[in-house]
């Protein structure tokens, strides 16, 4: 199993400090923290896309390139790239041109996002949300398999052979598919061959089996290799050196976030309570010591079926770059290894 870690690359206050860094140190510290998941042979790095204040992903091909020139062979990838909202032409091109800097190590995780801000400020309908995911996703995978494309859709000027350059260093650069909860994405991964990265946050990973198993159901009756059909998680976790340390860590700005964006969509706040029993054996929290979170991954693996990835989300806590290094650290040294030993 691939192990990995996702950033939002979050600069909200510190819990309990309320100290906000500058931009150009939260972006040195992410490029810290990338350079000491390669080291500590952490096997993916993925950053996502969002445009609010609280985040600063919102050009994470940028930030990829730059962390490609300080690492040797973890890989790079998108988490998610907001394909609605972008044309695919500059999103191929873009993380072509990361292949290249990083000598094939590039990928992209295609998703339609959780947050809507994106549509607005490029000008596009928020009711056509899912009809311009599916046709960029389907001109994006033109572009990878065709240098020069013949496309035409309803949201994008057509392609009549135009070449777009640059190729990949990779004969095919991979392309992952994001999804939530909703079965018509499961499906569609699925019928298109794509490996899936399932975004669990919540509840219990063991809800999300019949879902994953309509995806391998819908690849299978397309004729789709089942060597093909991979599956990787998107959890929250984190790691400190005893459980408690990790859970009285990584609470305060868990809660803080997600109480955040529970206003905006009318959820109640975020209890210690909900969040303990998220931490539980079954609970989607990958959040404790080496062994806890190790054994958890495992567990969820089994009961989803087999997974081939998990990446670990673990800035959305706003820690300190002290102790977002030991977790990095310590994901790498203790966790991955027993999660490698017993999958």
């Amino acid at each position: 199993m691939e192990i990995g870690i996702d950033s939002f690359v979050v600069n909200s206050p510190e819990p309990g400090t309320g100290v906000v860094a500058s931009g150009v140190d939260r972006i040195a510290h992410l490029l810290d923290e990338i350079a000491l998941a390669d080291r500590t042979g952490l096997d993916v790095f993925g950053l996502g896309e969002h445009h609010r204040s609280e985040f600063l992903d919102s050009a994470p091909a940028v930030i990829l390139a730059a962390a490609a020139a300080r690492t040797k062979r973890i890989r790079l990838s998108s988490a998610v790239t907001v394909l609605s909202a972008a044309d695919p032409v500059r999103v191929f091109q873009e993380f072509a041109t990361l292949d290249l800097i990083s000598n094939g190590r590039a990928e992209i995780v295609a998703g339609r996002g959780s947050f809507i801000e994106s549509f607005p400020l490029f000008g596009l309908k928020l009711e056509d949300y899912d009809d311009l995911f599916a046709e960029k996703l389907d001109l994006l995978l033109e572009l990878r398999e065709n240098t020069h494309v013949h496309w035409q859709g309803k949201h994008r000027a057509a392609l009549t052979g135009q070449g777009v350059y640059p190729r990949p260093a990779q004969a095919r650069m991979p392309i992952w598919l994001g999804v939530g909860g909703t079965p018509q994405s499961f499906a569609r991964a699925g019928a298109l061959g794509l490996p899936l990265m399932v975004a669990i946050i919540g509840g219990e990973p063991h809800r999300f089996r019949p879902l994953i198993d309509l995806y391998r159901e819908a690849g299978k009756r397309a004729g789709v290799a089942p060597e093909k059909l991979k599956v990787g998680v998107h959890a929250l976790g984190y790691v400190a050196e005893t459980d408690q340390k990790a859970a009285d860590d990584f609470f305060p700005g868990y809660a803080a976030e997600f109480t955040k964006i529970g206003k905006e969509r009318g959820w109640p706040p975020v209890t210690r309570g909900q969040f303990n029993a998220l931490l539980g054996p079954t609970g989607a929290l990958m959040v404790g010591d080496a062994k806890t979170v190790a054994a958890k991954v495992l567990r969820m693996s089994e009961a989803l079926g087999g997974i081939e990835r998990v990446s670990f989300q673990m800035s959305v806590s706003a820690l300190p770059h002290a102790e977002m290094m030991t977790a990095v650290e310590l994901l790498g040294t203790k966790v991955a290894p027993l999660i490698r030993a017993g999958a």
